[in-house]
């Protein structure tokens, strides 16, 4: 299997308001290869791109792969790292307040794309040093700024 290095940044204006803009940045990495993506979505919040660049990545990869995925997303990371999403699974998609798991659909994407590739989450501490997680900090920020024109 093709070993990938992926990192990942979500980022959301007006997070948790009507009409937030959101976006993404995605960098995918195979031997000397390296491709950026970026995308913006009207009516959004931060976890969902976060979540999204992750599934989105993923799902580019056109056969199964070992991966590793670098995100500054403790909500992302943790979900899996912490067996977060196997709880949530037993608990009837319930979080351990008993409220209804957000971004199910999004979460059972993930799941999927889980399924078909070996993938280990890496987190990484946001807008420091990490030059790929501040690249895709910046895609994200130019998708959004993109979409309103700016």
């Amino acid at each position: 299997m093709k070993n990938i290095i992926i990192y990942t940044d979500g980022a959301c204006r007006g997070n948790g308001q009507e009409n937030a803009l959101g976006g993404y940045g995605i960098i995918l990495m195979y031997k000397n290869n390296k491709k950026e993506i970026k995308k913006a979505f009207p009516d959004t919040t931060n976890n969902k791109m976060e979540l999204s660049a992750v599934i989105d990545a993923l799902e580019m990869l056109k056969e199964p792969c070992n991966v590793e995925v670098y995100s500054d997303s403790a909500y992302v990371v943790n979900a899996i790292n912490q067996n977060w999403i196997d709880n949530w699974i037993k608990k009837g998609w319930k979080t351990a307040k008993k409220e209804p798991v957000k971004n199910k659909e999004l979460w059972l994407r993930l799941i999927e794309m889980l399924s078909y590739h070996n993938v280990k989450f890496i987190k990484v501490k946001g807008h420091s040093d990490n030059e790929y997680n501040n690249r895709c900090d910046q895609l994200a920020n130019e998708a959004m700024d993109e979409y309103t024109g700016e």
